[in-house]
């Protein structure tokens, strides 16, 4: 087996055993890195770097001072700033912006002894749904359709880390969700993707899209790994007045696997018109799995969910309207050429309207609208209050007894690559129905594996947790993936 193919927890084993070293993992992955330029996934390298930290990591291990991360080589997604390292969340707005600074789940990250490979391709400031409003021009999922040589999407915003796990690029890599950019793209990919309770991981040095959205969190090839991962990216931090102060569980250690009497709610507004044939039935047998294991499975109402997607699409553009703001050109990043003549105003608007991509544009524009004098009571004053009836139906369900939700991770399998940009912008929205409301209501949530389409693509399926109940959440998810036996890879082409 190839060193770069290891699971987190594999390549734990064999580390501890002195089997292999981080070195060679590392090395593995560079290798693998370098023949994977088709797929986009990687936007830069840092080899040095990488071998320097796995030599570190070594001594560590050697040392006996390893933890369960030491040594395991990591993809960043590029809005997560890394001291030194060019970090622009993919915009040519942030085109030459080196923090001098860490986020602190990366620090968090390095501090346990994993291994920086590189930063992941996204979509421009995480707002897109394919990956393909990037600077550094999409990413290509490493999946294709039986008897088809059609590029496909790896979904978005964190495409390029779901690409790099699925190909075993890394081990794992970071990702951020603020509408579904964790779970949409693992579940396009076959990852796991892992979206864990808001607050639960630091937002401080992360690149911001929705400040009271976002929130980071892994993708993995297990939910072992994204257990594991999850434990040493998460803790309280004082530079992020969002940041919860309570302990960090040992996730790994609850996953026992047993579900006996757990309670699985079926939302019945999940089931929307276009929720494709092969979709629904998966979700079935999804159920089917969760019911075989000793959990009782039941139907659940979340009424306001049919108001979700549009709250979110008031409420996200206008934090990132107010967010977006700070880019003008004057202290870092992209600066337009002026004309003789030209003034600060003149500043801002070319640098903004070179610098944004489109949709961003639309999205700045969209946030500033619905937050203008004449518009802030009827659009977003009104989208909070949605907003606090969506929460609301989910604490009503747990209240009930609900330990967990099943859902559909995304309406369809991955679609073509390009067709984001044929879409309608509602059209294109559409594709975070599913995973909106759990940001929304600020709860973890995760897509797992669960089968195949008929044309070949993964299928994932969601289960929504109570909040900062991470541990028993993937504990039901590590239920669900022994039940689906989800093991199959892409076939590789790139």
């Amino acid at each position: 087996m190839a060193l770069n193919t290891l699971t987190i927890a594999d390549a734990r084993a064999k580390l501890a055993a002195k089997e292999v070293t981080s070195r060679e993992l590392t090395q593995a992955c560079l290798d693998a890195i370098e023949g994977a330029s088709a797929l986009n996934a990687v936007v830069t390298v840092t080899a040095e770097r990488a071998l320097d930290m796995a030599d570190a990591a070594d001594a560590r291990i050697a040392g006996g001072d390893a933890t369960a991360m030491t040594g395991i080589p990591l993809g960043v997604k590029d809005l997560f700033c890394v001291e030194g390292v060019r970090s622009q969340a993919a915009s040519k707005i942030l085109d030459g912006f080196t923090p001098p600074y860490e986020s602190t789940v990366t620090a968090n990250l390095w501090s346990s002894g994993a291994v920086m490979l590189g930063k992941l391709n996204m979509d421009e400031f995480g707002m897109g749904s394919a990956t393909e409003y990037s600077v550094y021009g999409p990413t290509v999922s490493p999946w294709r359709a039986q008897g088809s040589d059609a590029k496909l999407t790896a979904g978005g915003s964190s495409g390029g880390s779901a690409a790099a796990v699925a190909a075993d690029l890394c081990l794992a890599a970071t990702g951020t969700d603020t509408g579904g950019s964790i779970r949409q793209p693992a579940a396009f990919t076959g990852t796991v993707g892992l979206r864990p309770t808001y607050g639960r991981c630091s937002r401080w040095g992360v690149i911001a899209y929705a400040s009271s959205l976002d929130q980071a969190g892994p993708m993995t090839k297990t939910v072992r790994d994204a257990a594991i991962m999850l434990g040493a990216m998460a803790g309280h931090d004082e530079k992020d007045s969002t940041s919860a102060d309570i302990p960090v569980p040992d996730f790994e250690a609850a996953l026992t696997g047993d579900i006996r009497g757990k309670k699985i709610g079926i939302p019945r507004e999940y089931r929307v018109d276009g929720l494709s044939d092969t979709i629904a039935k998966q979700w079935d047998e999804g159920a089917a799995m969760l019911r075989d294991a000793g959990a009782q499975v039941v139907d659940i109402s979340l009424p306001h969910t049919q108001y979700a997607l549009p709250t979110y699409y008031v409420i996200a553009p206008a934090e990132a309207s107010s967010n977006l703001s700070r880019y003008d050109g004057v202290r870092y990043g992209h600066r337009a050429k002026l004309s003789a003549g030209d003034g600060i105003t003149e500043m801002y608007e070319k640098t903004r309207a070179e610098g944004f991509g489109t949709e961003v544009q639309r999205r700045v524009m969209l946030g500033a609208y619905v937050l203008s004098a004449g518009f802030y009571d009827a659009y977003y004053r009104k989208a909070q209050r949605v907003r606090t009836l969506i929460k609301r139906d989910f604490e009503t369900a747990f209240a009930d007894g609900i330990d967990a939700i099943l859902t559909p991770t995304t309406p369809s399998r991955a679609f073509a690559l390009g067709a984001a940009a044929e879409m309608s912008p509602v059209e294109m929205y559409l594709n975070d129905v599913f995973t909106v409301t759990l940001n929304l209501a600020g709860l973890p949530g995760i897509s797992v594996p669960s089968g195949l389409s008929a044309d070949g693509l993964p299928l994932g399926l969601q289960l929504i947790g109570k909040p900062w109940e991470e541990g028993d959440l993937l504990n039901t998810a590590f239920a669900l993936e022994k039940a689906a036996k989800f093991e199959t890879k892409a076939a590789r082409w790139w």
